[in-house]
C-alpha cells in the first residue's frame, strides 16, 4: 500500500506499508489467519520460504503440537548461505498463523491463553518523522492531534540531527501535551555514546519514559551498556535480535530495560513469549516492536508488558483498513481483540485491491 508521503526517521524511509497473509488449514475444517512483517524488498523470499521449506514439512502435523512445529519450522535458518532473517521472518508467519488456529479450535482469545493478566493496553503512536519545511510549532500541533484521536502518547523518532536539535523537537512535542502524555524517543540505532549521552543531558527534564535503540549496531551491546549508565533514561532495544538468545545477553550485559522484540521478525508468538519470560527473570519489561495485530495479545498476556505501538492511518494503512473488526482507541487504551484466536477479521476487499501473490 503506497503512503501518502515519505515516512523518515534517523538513516530510512518509509514510502510502502506491505506485509504477508498467511493462512492454514486443518482437516477439522479450522482456519488460521494472521498478518506478518513490513519488508518489500525480501517478501517474495519469505514467501518462498514458507512453501518451498516449511510448508511440505508441517503438512500432516498435528496443530497442538506447537514446540514441534516450531521446531520444523526454524530448521530454514540453518543454511549459512541464507540471512537467517530470512527464515526467521518465515517462521513468524507460520507460528502466528499455528496459534490463530488453536485458539480458534479452543474458541479462546490468545492473550488468555497466555496469561490473560490483561484485556486492555495503554496504546501510543509512532511519530514525530523528519519532513521537510517542518518547524517546532508544527510538531507541537502533531501530539495535540496524536491524543485527540484517542492515543496515550508517542514514540518520537530522533537521531538525524544532532542532539540539540532533537531535543528541541522533543522539548516542542512535551510542551504542547504535558506530562501526563507518554513521551518515548526512538533513535533507530543512528548516533554515537557521545551523541545519546549529549542528548539524554539536553533532555533528562522532558520525563521522557524509554529511550530507544540510542546507538549504533557494531558496538550495540557495550555501548547500551554504557548509554543506560550515563543517561539517567531507560533504554529499550531487543527489535534488531532475531532470537531469545540475542536478547538474553542484551539483558546479561545489563544493557536495557525493555525488551521489544518483534515476534514477526523473531520466529514468531512461541519465541516472543520466551523472551518475556527471560525478561521477567531480568526484571526487564516487555515491548513489541510495531505489529498491533500480534503484539496485543503478547502483551497483555504477561505482567511486564508495557504499550501497544501504533501509527498514524498515514504511516500504516493497513492495520486501519486491513483489520475490519479493530477496536477504537479510547482515552489512551486499546481494549484487545475477543475473538478466539487473534480475533481478527481481514477486508476482503483491501486484500483484493492490494494482493501482489
Amino acid at each position: 500500500m503506497p503512503l501518502p508521503r515519505t515516512f523518515r526517521g534517523s538513516y530510512y524511509y518509509m514510502t510502502h506499508r506491505c506485509t504477508i497473509i498467511t493462512r492454514i488449514y486443518t482437516s477439522g475444517g479450522i482456519v488460521g489467519e494472521v498478518y506478518n512483517g513490513d519488508e518489500f524488498e525480501t517478501q517474495a523470499e519469505v514467501v518462498k520460504i514458507i512453501l518451498d521449506e516449511i510448508q511440505p514439512r508441517l503438512i500432516g502435523k498435528d496443530v497442538f503440537n506447537i514446540e514441534g512445529c516450531w521446531e520444523e519450522a526454524r530448521k530454514p535458518s540453518y543454511n549459512i548461505l541464507r540471512d537467517r532473517k530470512l527464515a526467521m521472518c518465515a517462521q513468524a508467519c507460520i507460528d502466528s498463523a499455528i496459534w490463530d488456529t488453536v485458539g480458534k479450535a479452543l474458541n479462546v482469545p490468545l492473550y488468555k491463553l497466555w496469561g490473560g493478566y490483561r484485556d486492555r493496553l495503554p496504546v501510543i503512536c509512532i511519530a514525530g518523522y523528519y519532513e521537510e519545511n517542518k518547524g517546532l510549532a508544527d510538531f507541537g500541533r502533531e501530539m495535540e492531534d496524536i491524543r485527540a484521536a484517542g492515543y496515550g502518547g508517542c514514540k518520537f523518532k530522533v537521531g538525524g540531527r544532532t542532539p540539540k536539535e532533537d531535543a528541541e523537537r522533543v522539548r516542542a512535542a512535551r510542551s504542547a501535551v504535558g506530562d501526563d502524555f507518554v513521551l518515548c524517543v526512538d533513535a533507530n540505532q543512528g548516533w554515537s555514546l557521545r551523541e545519546a549521552v549529549e542528548f539524554s543531558r539536553h533532555a533528562r527534564d522532558l520525563g521522557i519514559r524509554w529511550f530507544e535503540e540510542p546507538v549504533r549496531w557494531y558496538n550495540d551491546r557495550l555501548d547500551l551498556a554504557a548509554a543506560r549508565n550515563q543517561m539517567g533514561i531507560p533504554v529499550t532495544a531487543g527489535q534488531s535480535e532475531i532470537s531469545r538468545v540475542g536478547c538474553r545477553d542484551l539483558m546479561m550485559s545489563g544493557a536495557i530495560d525493555v525488551c521489544n522484540f518483534d515476534a514477526s521478525w523473531g520466529g514468531g508468538p512461541t519465541e516472543w513469549r520466551r523472551v518475556a519470560a527471560l525478561a521477567q527473570a531480568f526484571t526487564c519489561e516487555m515491548g513489541h516492536h510495531e505489529e498491533p495485530q500480534i503484539a496485543a495479545h503478547l502483551l497483555s498476556g504477561v505482567p511486564n508488558g508495557t504499550y501497544l505501538e501504533t501509527f498514524h492511518p498515514d504511516r500504516d494503512p493497513l492495520f486501519y483498513a486491513l483489520v475490519a473488526n479493530r477496536s477504537k482507541f479510547d482515552n489512551g487504551y486499546y481494549d484487545v481483540p475477543a475473538g478466539p484466536g487473534f480475533g481478527l477479521v481481514l477486508d476482503e476487499a483491501t486484500i483484493k485491491k492490494y494482493k501482489v501473490n
